[in-house]
């Protein structure tokens, strides 16, 4: 057997192609091993998004390139592959500054993984340094190619279901790496969607570049928005749960929007990214929304879903930003009410329009203002958290915790719930809890169960396991 391992960076979207990856190399005889040391393909599945992502790619080579001269000392072969958008991105520079990297290859080919490969694999043992490179944008190829997943059981899934961006943000490198939007047809999706459920999955999350802007096309060639997407693969044998991710402001319609009012398995919580709350810093980002528009969508969403969490994106320090429009964005927060957020400085990208505008703002403005949002959101976040306490709600529980009588799952929220199985009264002793933990406590992995929240914290909650539902286990 071979073995291979795989970094992942950044958004789920690489999570999933680093679990498909996985599934197209093992017919080559690959097993994914935590050993990078001991690996014989080693890839970095790249993400382009965040500050100094290409420094940190490059400094992992770096590491990664002294594993392989060992091995080489050993007798042993290894390839290390860079995968993903700065594959993409900077294919051409990754082979000239990194000799130890055999193959880069971009988002939508790694499909072409296997024969890459063994091609570069059967050059080593003719003593060739040959390398190789394949960054091209055959997505809906990637898709017809990719083999169902393989062997694994767990509770959540992921299921890609479009990619790429029409959108074409003044900050965002991801129609230059994920390439324009393609969306798979609804007969490929839902087939995915039952080939998870029958390998234990309660929860798939939809994902997508622009999630909401899906438009694949049914068995009659119509074309299907996400909102009649979700409320078919609702009726997917097994599957209790569906989230998705990303959306996209504009791309909010109103079939998807009544989904949240209609379909129960839809569930009460979307990330929704605004970026800013100035007309005048959206417009220059070329975010085709308003802050007017934004919180429209949002009464919308809260009246088809009244107990909807919101969670959003937000870039502080962007190209012009004056104190005017940063208040506007602290504005945005207090009337929206997050559950979470994730919020960042803005960083250029190379290629964006933004990089190359003229009015960036010093590093000091950037922080003060990313401490003074962040600081908001915090708050809203403990506030939205601590009103949970005293309610029950539905977890599915997803692995072991800390302690051995408590397991962690999910709110219907998204909320992280620390959840304790048996009452403390009932708790073993020291000399058999390690066995029973790994019996009876470690068997509700894959259930969805009835839980009291006792406590909350910034970031998570704690729970009571009132009764287990009905639901199965996963595989």
């Amino acid at each position: 057997m071979r073995r291979l391992f795989i970094k992942t960076y950044g958004c789920q979207m690489n999570v999933y192609d680093s679990e498909r990856m996985e599934d197209v190399l093992a017919p080559l005889g690959f097993e994914s091993s935590d050993d990078a040391a001991a690996a014989d393909l080693l890839i970095l599945n790249t993400c382009h998004i965040r500050e100094k992502a290409v420094e940190k790619v490059y400094s992992d080579i770096g590491r990664y390139r002294i594993l392989k001269e060992q091995a080489s000392a050993e007798g042993r072969q290894m390839l290390i592959v860079v995968a993903g958008c700065v594959a993409q991105a900077e294919a051409e520079e990754i082979l000239n500054r990194a000799k130890a990297v055999d193959i880069v290859v971009g988002p939508q080919t790694y499909h072409r993984l296997p024969a890459l490969v063994e091609q570069a694999t059967e050059a080593r043992r003719r003593g060739s340094r040959q390398r190789y490179i394949d960054t091209e944008f055959p997505a809906s190829e990637k898709f017809d190619r990719l083999p169902a997943a393989t062997g694994r059981s767990a509770p959540t899934a992921f299921l890609t279901i479009q990619e790429g961006c029409d959108k074409f943000c003044t900050f965002c490198v991801v129609p230059y790496t994920r390439g324009m939007e393609i969306s798979r047809p609804v007969v490929d999706v839902l087939a995915e969607a039952q080939h998870l459920a029958d390998q234990g999955a309660l929860e798939i999350t939809l994902l997508g570049q622009n999630v909401n802007a899906y438009h694949g096309r049914d068995e009659r060639g119509r074309e299907t928005g996400l909102g009649d997407l979700i409320r078919r693969a609702a009726k997917t044998d097994g599957i209790e749960r569906i989230r998705y991710t990303t959306s996209h402001p504009r791309d909010m319609d109103e079939s998807l929007i009544s989904a949240h009012r209609e379909v129960p398995e839809c569930m009460p919580y979307l990330h929704l990214p605004v970026q800013s709350g100035s007309d005048r810093v959206l417009k220059a980002m070329n975010r085709r929304h308003t802050s007017g528009d934004y919180l429209r969508t949002i009464d919308k969403l809260r009246a088809a879903c009244p107990d909807i969490a919101i969670s959003g994106d937000f870039i502080v320090g962007f190209p012009g930003e004056s104190d005017q429009d940063f208040e506007a964005t602290l504005e945005l927060v207090s009337e929206v009410g997050y559950a979470q957020a994730y919020s960042f400085k803005y960083s250029r990208r190379p290629g964006t329009p933004a990089a190359e505008a003229e009015n960036q703002l010093p590093e000091p403005v950037k922080a003060e203002r990313l401490a003074r949002l962040q600081e908001l959101l915090n708050q809203q976040q403990l506030q939205f958290n601590e009103a949970s306490v005293g309610r029950r709600m539905k977890v599915l529980l997803e692995r072991r915790g800390k302690h051995a009588d408590q397991l962690v799952g999910r709110s219907p929220h998204m909320q992280a719930v620390h959840v304790q199985v048996r009452p403390r009264e009932e708790t073993p002793s020291a000399e058999t809890l390690d066995d029973l933990s790994q019996a009876a406590y470690s068997s509700h992995i894959g259930k969805i169960v009835e839980v009291e929240i006792v406590s909350a914290g910034p970031n998570s909650l704690k729970g009571r396991c009132i009764e287990l539902s009905p639901a199965r286990t996963a595989a």
